[in-house]
């Protein structure tokens, strides 16, 4: 008979950490997106406004795994006002070649938030300068966190800033990271101070209206835009899309229809046809990324189901060696 694995949230924290391995399973998804016949559908999506809730599912097939994950993912933006966390969510790992489930994993969204910051430490990796050394951070939860835990494993970052709508909040996050990531992390009453001088920008919110305006970008400053993914949020000046030397998509057939690229589109100041690259065909060399010190570059990640079947994968093979995790027979 066959048997699936289970994995809870304890577990999978065992198996999987947010470290270059990480890194390394998110960059090789990419690569993979740009280089195989991979199948990855539509985002299904279901919207709950009255809670301030969604729930999004991602899945992937990529040829020669042996696995492809299918993710369920809820997030629920008032949460933290009941003790709760926004992000929950599991995924489950079928076989490519029979469907039978392989692993339910239970991660309450773990899995998710570590396979999201992974993918904007390859985003710096390839397009911020390779000196960049001071990050600006606009939102305080836990992708806020984990996104400057990720960056500062592919940049040297000596310095940072974050700034959020609860200041409180943002000055309690600063100094918390201040302590683990062992350099100083400033909180900022404004975004435009906190983006002043910096060379990475990471907007980490569910926004609906921009938070980071065109004209406060300056040379040489990369931006990763990852919580645009869905069709009403915002968090960059559509001008910065047009402003921009390189825009670089982490599926351009998904940020047309609910990134950052979505709303450039929409305001009439990126063409609804305009072609851009992929960071995946980046990675794979088919596509130059940044050219010169000086550019203005862009990552717009919306999340991808190649990640989810990627993190799921990894978590998998790890589950063995370490002893993780109870067998059940279907």
């Amino acid at each position: 008979m066959p048997r699936m694995k289970i994995l809870t949230e304890r577990d999978l924290k065992q198996i999987v950490a947010l470290d270059l391995r990480a890194v390394q399973c998110i960059e090789e998804a990419f690569h993979s997106l740009a280089t195989k016949a991979v199948a990855m559908p539509p985002i299904l999506r279901l919207d709950i406004p009255e809670h301030r809730g969604e729930v999004d599912v991602k899945t992937a097939y990529v040829p020669g795994l042996d696995g492809f994950a299918i993710k369920i993912s809820p997030g629920f933006f008032d949460n933290p006002k009941i003790g709760l966390p926004s992000t929950n969510g599991m995924m489950v790992l079928l076989s490519s070649k029979t469907g039978s489930v392989q692993a339910l994993l239970l991660d309450n969204g773990y899995l998710t938030d570590v396979r999201t910051a992974a993918a904007g430490a390859v985003a710096a990796k390839y397009l911020a300068r390779k000196d960049a050394a001071v990050a600006a951070i606009l939102g305080a939860g836990m992708q806020a966190k984990l996104q400057l835990q990720a960056l500062a494993l592919v940049r040297p970052i000596h310095e940072a800033r974050i700034w959020a709508r609860d200041h409180s909040k943002a000055t309690t996050v600063a100094q918390d990271l201040s302590l683990q990531l062992g350099f100083p992390v400033r909180a900022y009453a404004e975004p435009r101070h906190a983006v002043m001088g910096s060379h990475v920008i990471v907007t980490t919110t569910p926004a609906v209206q921009p938070l980071l305006r065109a004209e406060w970008l300056e040379p040489g400053q990369h931006v990763t835009a990852m919580g645009s993914d869905a069709e009403h949020k915002n968090e960059i000046d559509p001008a910065a899309i047009a402003r921009a030397d390189l825009y670089v998509a982490d599926s351009l057939r998904q940020t047309r229809r609910l990134g950052e690229l979505h709303h450039a589109i929409a305001a009439g100041v990126v063409a609804e046809d305009a072609s851009f690259p992929e960071l995946g065909e980046i990675i794979a060399g088919s596509t130059r990324g940044r050219a010169s010190d000086t550019q203005i570059t862009i990552a717009d990640l919306t999340g991808t189901g190649i990640q989810d079947t990627a993190i799921a994968t990894l978590a998998l093979a790890g589950a063995e060696p370490a002893g993780a995790g109870a067998d059940f027979e279907s």
